[in-house]
């Protein structure tokens, strides 16, 4: 069906509130994409000087205009209703970055009257909010007062059990107390409403106040959920927690006054598109409006992980995402109950396990041991794991340069060891790009193993690992596993695999590194897999979160997503009988069931990727629009063929020149034939993470708060005058897809890097002494 078609079946919206980008993704009862749209912040809305769609500040503030967002989204609903006919749109989902709103007293109690001849942002001017300039998830200001709200309420374990959550700077709890101590008096008094990004975005689709879901309020630091199917009591607003943050009982109820109720049933519609949406854009009255959530529960959504998998999605946060089957609230990790689920299911839930210190680490190592992307991808193909051939001597780093969550939330610094001992700097230079990236996968690696402990997942036993190697006894030890644990001084095997994750399922544009792929599968050692559409955007843009024009965000398709299970569940009740619902069942499950639908109908076709995106040709990416199941004829890793240009080979041999310990002896008869083997048969140039949540993607030229200048191969040189197109010296060659089967291919994932068992023992073998340094930091020790 050609996108732009004036008539036809339902369609479903999804819509993103991200960092940089207001996106949309519209897709038909199939669940095949039909449409594309954004607004990009910096080149849209130049006159707002964001860049990568916010305001950073000398220290740990980042913020962003909330009239920017009213203002996009007029401008998006415009792009929809020119090229799209919105009236065959059924039902709407969406969802928002983690960010708050502060609404003034005077539209309280109802929300704003809307007049349809007048745009949204002319009518909600920058003075309707108390606080202008929001701040959003990468702010950290507010990491004092959250760690002060901790203490409090008795340290993280009695925080964990009492809100679901320990203190990170990220929770509407900190940022309450820190403006409400720090800020001047008048935003306080000033503010009549505080809502979440999300459901500040379904309050302005349905044109009334919209309560937040339960996932939104455990998110929050002030929510006491209640669990099992039959539990006594509801979940509800702590008092205790409001009364500390609002400095007084009074501020308090004050405080639970603004945040409203919370709908604690997900799975339904919120209500019907606002009278605003069909007189000004041409909505249908009785098209319906689902519960909007947070971005990386969206995006989760969207994946459709079954129990047993990880998502892993690199970015400005790095996060990984599971389903979880008991509410178990410990510091280890944050849970929240699953956003889409029926009120007669048996409760299910998401845990998640949270690193700040993500792409601006990675961006920073780049600049300073690289010139470019790719070398710092060849770097890290080309040393060794643990930096070191020795079995005694491996590297270790820990770049923490923001206020982190447990068990790091007290520590801040970079810090280098070698053979156990605190270093200034690596003897050998080429080893930090590789240290870095170790580090930050094998910190996901260690905090799944103790998560996994607590039981929260559900039982690990009698799992099909397909093509992995099925659990059995250790290579490397024949004694049982706890007995080995324990002489290691851990509370955890490092070289059982059998309770790590099935799949790994990974997003983020620090995914399109091949080196960062083969190392999640390696330290996994579990196939690791893409979304299709991730992996053609990243043969047109490989280095920005930001998805590519044409292409669809993760989080705005799973919006879509659940606007069309919710929308299927309203025309299932209301049939009174007709068989038009049969087969709903929970949503992962009805999604499955409709991409394997569409499967069989379409003659094994995979899902279209983009609409009118640039044509991905060759060897790169999906094969998703090319006919085929499966792009065939890669070699083991996917990876595509080795492709570096003279200025990055001339970087890597000035470095191998200078380098310490890993010299022109080392590479010829060292690990270069012992540990290289399997590396340099999948060694890749980069596709690059985005150095800052902020990079935008979408229309218009690439905008960030830090540098990027290896834009990829034909890139517009920033300095080019007249518009001229600058070849660059760099070529940047993405993962590509492995042969994939046809359960992943049909709900649009794609292999992108296998398990390798050898390769996992050696990072086995390198936990316990991760644990005692990280252990040591923890401690103030060094």
């Amino acid at each position: 069906m050609a996108p732009g078609s004036k008539s036809g079946s339902a369609l479903f919206l999804g819509l993103e509130l991200a960092t940089d980008q207001l996106r949309a993704s519209i897709v038909d009862e199939s669940l095949e994409l039909i449409g594309v749209e954004c607004v990009d912040f910096d080149t849209e809305l130049s006159e707002y000087q964001t860049q990568g769609g916010i305001f950073t500040t000398p220290g740990d503030a980042y913020t962003t205009p909330v009239d920017m967002w009213v203002k996009a989204l007029d401008f998006l609903l415009e792009k929809l209703t020119r090229n799209y006919d919105v009236a065959r749109i059924k039902s709407i989902g969406g969802c928002a970055q983690h960010a708050v709103v502060w609404w003034k007293s005077t539209p309280i109690p109802s929300f704003p009257a809307l007049d349809p001849r007048l745009p949204l942002h002319s009518q909600l001017p920058p003075n309707t909010f108390s606080l202008a300039n929001t701040p959003v998830a990468q702010d950290t200001s507010a990491h004092t007062h959250a760690l002060a709200l901790e203490g409090l309420l008795g340290g993280p374990d009695l925080m964990a059990a009492r809100v679901g959550t320990c203190a990170n700077a990220s929770l509407l709890a900190a940022q309450l107390l820190r403006i409400r101590e720090s800020w001047t008096s008048d935003v306080w008094a000033r503010t009549g409403k505080v809502q979440l990004a999300s459901t500040f975005m379904g309050s302005m689709i349905v044109g009334e106040w919209v309560n937040m879901g339960e996932a939104e309020a455990c998110a929050t630091g002030m929510w006491s959920h209640a669990a099992g199917q039959g539990a006594p009591t509801q979940g509800h607003w702590d008092e205790g927690v409001l009364e500390i943050v609002g400095g007084s009982r009074e501020e308090g109820r004050r405080i639970r006054g603004w945040l409203g109720e919370v709908d604690l049933a997900s799975g339904r519609k919120v209500a019907n598109v606002s009278r605003y949406l069909c007189e000004r854009y041409g909505f249908e009255p009785d098209t319906i409006v689902t519960p909007f959530t947070s971005d990386y529960l969206s995006a989760y959504l969207s994946l459709c992980p079954s129990p047993g998998d990880a998502v892993l999605s690199f970015g400005p946060m790095d996060t990984l995402l599971a389903p979880a089957q008991h509410y178990l609230p410990t510091r280890l990790y944050s849970l929240f109950p699953h956003p889409a689920q029926d009120a007669g299911e048996k409760r299910r839930y998401i845990a998640m396990l949270t690193s700040r210190n993500a792409d601006v680490p990675r961006a920073l190592v780049r600049d300073m041991y690289t010139k470019s992307w790719s070398a710092f991808d060849r770097l890290v193909a080309i040393v060794p794991p643990g930096g070191s051939i020795g079995l005694d001597d491996k590297l270790f780093s820990f770049w923490l340069l923001q206020g982190d969550s447990y068990p790091l939330s007290h520590v801040k610094g970079i810090y280098r060891f070698e053979t156990g001992i605190k270093v200034n700097e690596f003897r050998d230079l080429r080893a930090n790009p590789r240290c870095l990236l170790e580090s930050q996968v094998l910190s996901f690696r260690v905090r799944w193993s103790r998560m996994i402990s607590t039981g929260v997942l559900g039982s690990n036993t009698n799992r099909n690992r397909g093509n992995v190697q099925t659990p059995g006894p250790s290579p490397i030890s024949s004694s049982a596993p706890n007995s080995r644990a324990t002489s290691l001084g851990l509370s955890f095997d490092p070289y059982d695999f059998s309770p790590l994750p099935i799949r790994v399922l990974v997003t983020g544009a620090a995914a399109n590194f091949p080196s960062v792929a083969n190392l999640v599968g390696d330290v996994f050692n579990a196939p690791v897999f893409m979304p299709n559409t991730q992996v053609d955007s990243a043969q047109v843009v490989p280095h920005r979160n930001a998805p590519a024009n044409g292409f669809p965000g993760r989080a705005s398709l799973g919006g879509a997503y659940f606007a069309r299970w919710v929308w299927g569940k309203e025309r299932s009740s209301g049939a009174a009988g007709s068989s038009a619902g049969r087969g709903l069942g929970g949503f992962e499950e009805e999604i499955r069931r409709l991409h394997g639908k569409r499967w069989v109908a379409s003659g094994n076709t995979p899902l279209r990727t983009n609409v009118n995106g640039p044509l991905v040709v060759g060897n790169g990416g999906s094969g998703a629009n090319s006919g085929t199941s499966t792009p065939y004829g890669h070699s083991r890793s996917g990876l595509g063929s080795t492709v570096f240009v003279e200025e990055e080979e001339d970087e890597v041999e000035e470095m191998e020149r200078s380098g310490g310990m890993l010299n022109a002896s080392v590479f010829a008869g060292g690990f270069a034939d012992r540990d290289l083997g399997r590396d340099i048969s999948r060694m890749r140039t980069l596709t690059g993470s985005t150095v800052d949540t902020t990079t935008s993607g979408g229309s218009g030229g690439p905008s960030t708060a830090f540098t990027t200048p290896d834009l990829g191969a034909g890139g517009a040189s920033p300095g080019a005058s007249g518009g001229a197109v600058v070849p660059q010296t760099t070529s940047l060659t993405p993962v590509t897809a492995m042969p994939t089967s046809d359960s992943e291919a049909q709900i649009g994932l794609a292999k992108v890097a296998e398990a390798d068992v050898d390769a996992f023992m050696t990072y086995a073998a390198i936990v316990p002494e991760y644990c005692r340094l990280e252990g040591m930091l923890c401690k103030s020790l060094v």
